[in-house]
């Protein structure tokens, strides 16, 4: 007798080995991550001339760093004053690579590649593994930076951290899944053009930072030497530039957008211009900021980075809204800026900061004016724009509306086709007639002789100049005769029809004769 296994206990097992796995994939994420930035601060201690610490020292301001890079706030305590101060400016750059780290760790855990037979956790297995590895290893480095120069703030820790990680963690599992958008057409919509006007406003920030800093390049370059003498040093400071500048890019869309950014507690700065004392350390990127007093023209013409953003944005949301009803075009362009403005919000969070304490202490552009002011510029531009596309794309072409149908003018025959003349017919000869005289008649009778070819009757007589010559006789005028109708009754005029209702059969007798007399 042959017993079934049942394969529950294999599945279970094999799911376990999968999520042991997804876990190990995370805190190999992480670990990586801590590796490369580990790597880059211990080069730059060796080539440094002057040392301040020694190797531990450097392993602890590179798990600073580590965690800086997932929006951690760090504590300085080394500080002129002996009081220690925060450092929460988080380089946009070093960002990148602890989250795509965590993204590739998810998206792989689901994605079988050449191994078909590997069993997989599911979705929500795999995020969660992911993660929970991740953190693991990420509690202990917070755990490690407490001795060192820079520790780490517990208040930001416990709420960035997370929060960066299963942020990636999830679109790594999105990204495995197909990127499924909304099964609702207007919310899908709303986030392909809230991705677009929020990619267009980071250009065209990063574009007006660009082109200021090549402005001031002069100043720049004076600040750079002014920081460091060695090529170390300099190599250093170039290296924290390029790190920040996705700060700059966000720094220049907020100045666009109107609300600007601050330069501490008592310093605005907007297109319309710098207004109070600014609190600027000396750095070669911040040469790139306005100069005090009024602004021109040319800090004006950064109000197009929103507007062509916006515009962008509206443009995509009426091209797929062309079928659709007018409201329903509304509240996808109304959805696409209310989605830019939360990630234009969370972006200007993570670019701006704490430098220090006092007038430092606001540093950045604000989350929820910059987010504020992308609302209303995708609500003011974005919404008009896309109900106007919306109505281009509906109309009828010129060439393609119906147009009334006329009758067709005759078409002129040739003259090669044209039908030859008919011969007029040839004469045809008068009847001979002959009079023949009647004895009874007590005169000359007309006889009359149809004629041969037309059938006309011809009349022969007496001519009143005294001759016989036949004369033709008048015909009467042609009376058809009336046709019956085609429902009309043949038998209506017959006053001895009898109407029956019943047709005798031929096998039938007939009626006896009636008796006679």
């Amino acid at each position: 007798m042959t017993h079934v296994t049942e394969p529950h206990p294999l599945v279970q097992g094999g799911r376990s080995a999968a999520l042991a796995t997804a876990c190990v994939r995370g805190a190999v994420a992480a670990g990586l991550g801590l590796g490369a930035l580990a790597v880059l601060v211990i080069a730059a201690w060796i080539s440094s001339p002057y040392p301040d610490s020694g190797p531990a020292g450097a392993l602890h301001v590179a798990a600073g760093i580590w965690l800086l890079a997932h929006g951690v706030d760090l504590v300085r305590t080394d500080t002129l004053s002996g009081l220690p101060a925060p450092l929460g400016v988080v380089p946009l750059l070093l960002v990148a690579l602890p989250v795509w780290l965590v993204h590739r760790a998810a998206r792989d855990t689901l994605d079988p590649g050449d191994d078909v037979v590997r069993p997989r956790p599911s979705p929500g297995g795999a995020f969660g593994a992911v993660a929970g590895g991740y953190l693991l290893v990420a509690a202990g480095v917070v755990v490690y930076s407490e001795s060192g120069p820079l520790p780490a703030d517990l208040v930001t820790a416990g709420l960035w951290l997370p929060a960066v990680v299963t942020g990636a963690a999830g679109t790594g599992v999105w990204t495995a899944l197909g990127r499924p958008l909304p099964g609702q057409r207007q919310a899908a919509a709303a986030l392909r053009a809230a991705g677009l006007g929020t990619l267009t406003l980071l250009a065209g920030g990063a574009v007006a930072a660009a082109v200021s800093l090549a402005w001031h390049a002069a100043r720049a370059q004076a600040s750079l030497e002014g920081l460091a003498g060695e090529w170390s040093g300099r190599v250093t400071v170039l290296l924290l530039v390029l790190a920040l500048l996705p700060n700059a890019a966000v720094w220049g869309a907020a100045y666009g957008l109107g609300p600007g950014f601050t330069l501490g507690t008592g310093a605005l700065a907007t297109p319309l211009g710098l207004v109070g004392d600014p609190a600027v350390p000396p750095f070669p990127l911040f040469a790139a900021l306005p100069a005090e007093g009024r602004g021109t023209w040319v800090h004006w013409a950064t109000a197009a980075v929103p507007l062509v953003a916006a515009a962008f944005q509206g443009r995509l949301v009426g091209r797929e809204a062309r079928t659709w009803a007018a409201r329903e075009a509304a509240l996808a362009a109304f959805g696409a800026a209310w989605g830019c403005g939360a990630a234009v919000a969370v972006l200007a969070g993570a670019a701006g900061g704490p430098l220090g304490t006092g007038r430092l202490s606001a540093f950045g552009p604000v989350w929820w004016q910059a987010g504020a002011a992308a609302v209303l510029w995708g609500v003011g531009v974005g919404m008009p724009v896309a109900l106007g596309v919306r109505a281009w794309g509906r109309r009828v072409p010129r060439s393609e509306r119906p147009r009334p149908e006329r009758a067709p003018a005759p078409a002129p025959v040739p003259a090669a086709s044209a039908p030859a003349p008919v011969p007029a017919p040839a004469p045809v000869p008068a009847p001979v007639t002959v009079g023949v005289p009647v004895a009874a008649s007590p005169g000359p009778v007309d006889a009359v002789v149809p004629e041969a070819a037309g059938g006309e009757e011809t009349r022969t007589g007496p001519d009143p100049d005294g001759g016989d010559a036949p004369r033709p006789a008048p015909r009467p005028a042609p009376h058809p005769a009336p046709r019956p109708a085609p429902y009309a009754d043949p038998f209506g005029d017959d006053p001895g029809f009898e109407p029956y209702d019943y047709l005798p059969a031929a096998w039938e007798a007939p009626p006896p004769p009636p008796p006679t007399d």
